[in-house]
């Protein structure tokens, strides 16, 4: 049974709550109810023309979306984009934290220097690789066929087996310096007494870093990888800008706004979206649970 808490400890909670009470207010306002007509909407035949006076089905739009092929393909898409692109970001992202993490000639202007991807807009960075992709203008084919890569321009953007490949690619390239940019913050705020204390004894660099430094750098792993998979699983614009409506790479959030906007079912649009949000939401309790069970073990 916990202890019960002290006076003071009730009044610094109280003011806690005060402080935060006027945030809380505005993001009710700007994302609580856009969410809760959201979640209204999509239990409705709402169209562009009839927004205002939906009729209401219940299910049925929630039944038809579990029926849809296409759902099913943008939910593998985007399985498969995030996992790909965030174990690719946490890997080279630690690899690049380490790196920096040493102390070196010049090592403020290379971080800097790292951070310029990110910085870029993304439907910049999206525009700027879906020309190097392009198969008769791009820059990524004519390397490749000026070295004997490949035989014949590849539309990498555009086939099946590479479109989804190359929007990974461009996400990985974007987005690892974000990772590298935690991972590193983490790093530096490690004890360093135990590292000194492995150093004095002779342990191996890789013992040190597998026993030392990533059970200590847990907690930072942990932050960054669910920043990286809540933004991946909602990706939109990199997939938009680079390929559109292809079915091959269309993520969840374009098929929403596909359903929304091209075909102007509201009702429709709104469930799918609302699924997103469900997924999103699902996996960040399994994932804070499962993370929270394995620090008490």
């Amino acid at each position: 049974m916990p202890a019960p808490r002290s006076r003071l400890a009730r009044q610094r909670i109280r003011a806690a709550w005060w402080m935060l009470a006027p945030m809380l207010i505005v993001l009710l306002g700007v994302a609580g109810w856009p969410l809760a007509r959201t979640i209204w909407l999509g239990f409705t035949e709402a169209g562009l023309a009839d927004v205002e006076a939906p009729r209401f089905i219940g299910l049925t739009n929630y039944v038809y979306l579990l029926q849809d092929p296409d759902w099913w393909r943008a939910v593998r898409n985007t399985a498969v984009f995030a996992g790909a692109s965030v174990a690719l970001e946490t890997a080279l992202g630690l690899i690049i934290a380490l790196s920096l993490n040493a102390h070196f000639r010049g090592r403020g202007a290379l971080r800097a220097a790292i951070l310029v991807p990110w910085a870029i807009p993304t439907v910049v960075s999206a525009q700027m690789w879906r020309w190097m992709f392009n198969d008769v203008f791009g820059v990524i084919n004519h390397v490749l066929l000026a070295v004997h890569a490949i035989d014949t321009p590849i539309a990498w953007t555009a086939s099946p087996d590479t479109a989804l490949l190359s929007i990974i690619l461009v996400d990985v390239w974007k987005t690892t310096p974000f990772m590298a940019l935690l991972l590193l913050a983490g790093l530096q705020m490690l004890p360093q007494e135990c590292f000194e204390s492995a150093r004095v004894d002779g342990v191996h660099p890789l013992k040190v870093f597998f026993r030392i430094t990533l059970p200590l750098l847990k907690p930072a792993l942990t932050v960054a990888i669910i920043f990286r998979v809540l933004d991946a699983l909602r990706v939109f614009d990199l997939v938009y800008v680079i390929s559109g409506n292809n079915r091959d790479t269309m993520s969840m959030s374009v098929y929403a706004r596909q359903q929304l906007v091209d075909f102007q079912d509201v009702g429709y649009g709104s469930a799918a979206a609302t699924l997103v949000f469900a997924i999103i939401a699902l996996f960040t309790v399994i994932y804070l649970s499962a993370s929270r069970a394995g620090r008490e073990l």
